[in-house]
């Protein structure tokens, strides 16, 4: 068995290189000659600057834009320059003035500066496009329209580095911290927005460069049909956290999700306020655990994430333990939840045909449900390798299990 080598901190500077590389590979082998990037996450990825998102009134116009042009190893940034963004910038980039692609006049700047960056007749792809860009689409791709950049961004990030596995680490690490304390000072009369606060400072003063999930510690309901509606019938997930004062027995299913170096961390547990769980509560967990068990026993690089789906299932006595709104699973890198997605609404011929690779990360997120429990869900970070898995994960199951 060949275990990933996941060193104990990142080479930034290594691991920039080496994202560049696999992200001109990826345009080489899908013929194109530029990216144009404006996606928060795409941007981090192939320049190695991270741009947290602080004000949503501001986030779609006051961001950083990427140029990535197949020649040349080192990428173009148009960057609106706070105090401070810059200190940890690499070198390796070419900076240039700030553009605003939600107006016109900022497309018209950002055109003039494209068109010395990328020879006529080249193909573009890009990932997002705003409303001043489509006006202006063939003054900024004289070329023809572009296509779209999933395709090279998804094929470059689908397997991690050593060092981008050791930034999810140290993201969860910091979570994981932080989360400790939210649990160790759960009791009843706490409010949901109370949790969140915590959560954050705690995050931050163990490290986290940004918050990227809107902490989630929601009240399940005692049924299904006590549940707020939804349109397949099912739970629903996520609600939004509110002023709610919690109450003794209450059965919290949480998710969390920060942001280190670039990378997301993903946390994921059932708790109980104020209380041990019932027999009833401790059975879904035990089930959970074997269904969790079941997947990772078929986990290897080269199953599919068909393979996954029928253990899951077949260890849930013949039903699909996840939401059907969701997954069984899902990748993580810049992005909380990425490729490989694993029994999405994409169906059973997509699953067949998607097979696990080494350095590949999967979030494993099975959900067990009974009426009058409170269900269980909890979330594992998987690194895949040759012969099985390794976990990054380092959370117990408390108050159901260790």
């Amino acid at each position: 068995m060949t275990a990933i080598d996941i060193p104990a901190a990142p080479d930034l500077d290594r691991m920039n290189r080496e994202r560049g590389a696999r992200l001109r590979a990826a345009m080489a082998q899908q013929g194109v000659d530029a990216l144009v990037l404006l996606g928060n996450a795409a941007v981090t990825y192939a320049t190695g600057v991270s741009w947290p998102l602080g004000d949503s009134g501001l986030a779609h116009v006051d961001r950083p834009v990427a140029v990535v042009v197949a020649d040349d190893p080192w990428p173009h940034l148009f960057m609106p320059f706070r105090e401070g963004t810059l200190a940890d910038a690499p070198p390796a980039v070419h900076f240039h003035p700030p553009v605003y692609l939600e107006f016109d006049e900022g497309v018209r700047t950002f055109a003039a500066a494209l068109a010395g960056l990328v020879p006529d007749g080249a193909a573009v792809a890009v990932d997002e496009v705003t409303g001043a860009m489509r006006r202006a689409q063939k003054a900024l791709f004289p070329g023809g329209p572009p296509a779209d950049a999933a395709g090279v961004l998804t094929a470059a990030k689908l397997i991690k580095t050593p060092d981008e596995l050791s930034c999810i680490r140290t993201a969860l690490r910091i979570t994981e911290r932080a989360m400790d304390g939210i649990e160790a000072s759960l009791a009843p009369g706490m409010r949901q927005i109370d949790l969140s606060a915590a959560f954050v400072r705690h995050a931050y003063e163990h490290g986290a460069l940004a918050n990227v999930l809107d902490p989630i510690w929601q009240v399940m309901p005692d049924s299904r049909a006590a549940g707020v509606w939804t349109t397949h019938g099912d739970l629903a997930l996520p609600l939004l956290t509110t002023e709610r004062e919690l109450a003794k027995g209450d059965v919290l299913w949480t998710d969390v999700s920060i942001n280190y170096a670039g990378y997301c961390s993903d946390f994921g547990r059932t708790w109980i306020v104020g209380q041990d769980p019932n027999p009833r509560q401790r059975a879904q967990f035990t089930k959970w655990w074997e269904i969790h068990t079941a997947v990772k026993d078929v986990l290897r690089a080269g199953a599919t994430a068909a393979d996954l789906t029928r253990a899951a299932v077949a260890a849930g006595g013949g039903t699909k333990p996840w939401l059907p709104h969701f997954y069984l699973g899902h990748g993580m890198g810049t992005d909380p939840a990425e490729m490989p997605f694993v029994g999405t609404d994409l169906g059973e011929e997509f699953d067949e045909h998607l097979v696990l690779e080494t350095g590949m990360v999967l979030v494993l997120e099975p959900v067990v449900w009974e009426d009058g429990t409170g269900g269980y869900r909890s979330e594992e970070v998987l690194v895949i390798e040759e012969e099985g898995w390794t976990a990054l994960t380092d959370y117990p199951y408390t108050p159901y299990g260790d």
